[in-house]
């Protein structure tokens, strides 16, 4: 089962983790980089990575093993490429014997022309890859190169970090099964914007999207009326809450969104 956590190293990444890596933490080095790669080799994992190797990981490209697979598509690529050639990457790690792929990007403000939501959307697509397949995927980012409120937007929907502490998320939302979305820590209203934008994501997929609360430890009312928002943004679209604790449920009905009609149900 996915849980939400922090890594202090390379050395804690685990299979179906999919981390916001802050590259430019001093803690990491790219020595530490090229021992993450070469566990890649220890453990039978193929090395993917999106970008040239210089670029993502510090490193030069001889340093990077021979069997490792190098993706460097130009900058307005299709997302959705992007994303199938990792596909592609990871079903032939598996007929040649793999145990999985370790996927390393480095995550660009010209790569998502659509802003913030379109950001957002494809790490979901992203994190429920990594979830399906039990691949190790690494997102960097470089904080001197994306404002605030945007690297606060994705950080939400990595279940994992690393490097800087003070970008950390109030909740991260992550995959935990088809169409279902786990949500994790404290939605307020500091965060209700980006919970927002990840829910309106998430529903760009399907028309019916199933969250788990179970490790939710409060929503106010800025976070209740951004998932009731959310659900409004899209016609034909249905969210479907589970797993809340009884004082989630309380807030819930006592701000009136219990009555009939809304596309948000709170299941028992």
């Amino acid at each position: 089962m996915r849980a939400a956590r922090t890594l202090a190293t390379f050395d804690d990444v685990e299979l179906g983790d999919h981390i916001c890596w802050h590259q430019d933490s001093a803690d990491t080095s790219p020595a530490d980089v090229l021992a993450y790669v070469a566990d890649g080799a220890l453990y039978g994992d193929k090395i993917v990575v999106v970008g040239s190797a210089s670029a993502v990981l510090g490193l030069p490209r001889d340093a990077v093993p021979s069997a490792s697979v190098i993706l460097d598509p130009p900058r307005d690529a299709d997302p959705d490429s992007f994303l199938a050639a990792v596909r592609r990457e990871a079903r032939t790690a598996a007929l040649e014997g793999y145990r999985s792929v370790r996927v390393l990007t480095e995550r660009a403000p010209a790569a998502a022309p659509g802003g913030a939501e379109e950001l957002v959307a494809q790490e979901l697509k992203l994190d429920e890859f990594a979830s399906e397949s039990n691949a190790i995927v690494v997102c960097a980012f470089r904080p001197s190169q994306w404002d605030r409120p945007t690297l606060e937007h994705v950080a939400g929907v990595h279940p994992h970090e690393m490097g800087i502490r003070a970008e950390r998320p109030a909740f991260r939302m992550y995959s935990t099964g088809a169409d279902v979305w786990s949500v994790d820590g404290v939605i307020d209203s500091e965060g209700a914007d980006a919970f927002n934008t990840a829910l309106r994501a998430a529903m760009r997929f399907s028309p019916k999207v199933n969250l788990r609360f179970d490790t939710l430890e409060m929503i106010d009312a800025a976070g209740m009326h951004a998932l009731v928002d959310a659900a409004r943004h899209l016609p034909d679209r249905r969210i479907v809450v589970e797993g809340a604790n009884d004082t989630v449920r309380l807030c819930w009905e006592l701000a009136g969104y219990a009555a009939a009609g809304l596309p948000v149900v709170m299941a028992a």
